[in-house]
């Protein structure tokens, strides 16, 4: 019996790094996809290839996450249909892939306002040192309107997205 305890709290350890770090069911060598779609209110991003899912990841958002990226600073996500314009490997977090946003439209419509729209909206892995937080990270909204993935989730999708891939992010 006092052998139980430790052999208990072991199997819990190990499962609960299984569940926070594995990238359960990755996508084959040579997948290319077509389009992102991320559905804020589910907390979901999907990659799709010739109109067809391939795979959906659970993210965290910015930390006021209803409503779309009205101004820099709000700690919105935004919404609208944007392309992942370049890739930052040396990113202040793991990997990250940039979205073309502000649109012209959401430029305009922050200037109307007499406020910047904001600017270097990401999707990204975890802060820098950081990554043994794995799925954890997700039981809150907390960047500054970027869409957040676990280190190896990241991996994956830099992996498999090219620049200029469309990505449509809906309430």
């Amino acid at each position: 019996m006092k052998f139980a305890i430790p052999i208990l709290a072991v199997f819990l350890a190990v499962g609960t790094f299984l569940y926070a770090h594995h990238n359960w069911n990755s996508l084959p060598a040579g997948t290319t996809i077509d389009r992102i779609l991320v559905e804020k209110s589910a907390r979901k991003l999907s990659v799709f290839h010739d109109g067809k899912k391939i795979k959906t990841y659970p993210v965290a958002l910015g930390r006021n996450p209803i409503g779309a990226k009205e101004q820099e600073g709000d700690m919105k996500t935004p919404e609208g249909v944007y392309t992942i314009d370049y890739r930052n490997p040396k990113s202040d977090y793991h990997l990250a892939l940039h979205l073309s946003y502000p649109s012209a439209e959401d430029s305009a419509r922050a200037a109307s306002r007499g406020v910047p729209a904001g600017f270097d909206i990401m999707i990204h892995g975890l802060p820098k040192g950081r990554g043994w937080i794995g799925a954890f990270h997700r039981r809150k909204d907390w960047t500054a309107g970027c869409i957040a993935l676990t280190d190896a989730q990241i991996e994956e999708l830099w992996r498999v997205t090219p620049d200029g891939t469309t990505i449509e992010i809906r309430p």
